[in-house]
């Protein structure tokens, strides 16, 4: 209970000072940059998913293809 407590008071405590720094223009362009990493970050993610994803389905239809050959010389 009494880390929780620790917890919620740096929370609290972190979001106090990030909306001060943020009034400044030096805070605005640090949390400008934070953001512009963050969704590059996010963008990469998601092109690297996109494209395991398809390696899969590629992959499942070879191996679908495959299955039906060998039924078809049964």
């Amino acid at each position: 209970m009494k880390n929780l407590l620790w917890l919620i008071v740096g929370v609290g405590v972190g979001f106090v000072a990030a909306h001060q720094l943020n009034k400044t223009p030096e805070g605005k362009r640090f949390f400008e940059d934070v953001d512009s990493r963050a969704r590059e970050f996010s963008a990469a993610v998601v092109d690297g998913y996109k494209a395991r994803e398809a390696e899969l389905r590629a992959a499942v239809a070879d191996a679908e293809d495959v299955i039906a050959d060998l039924r078809s010389k049964s």
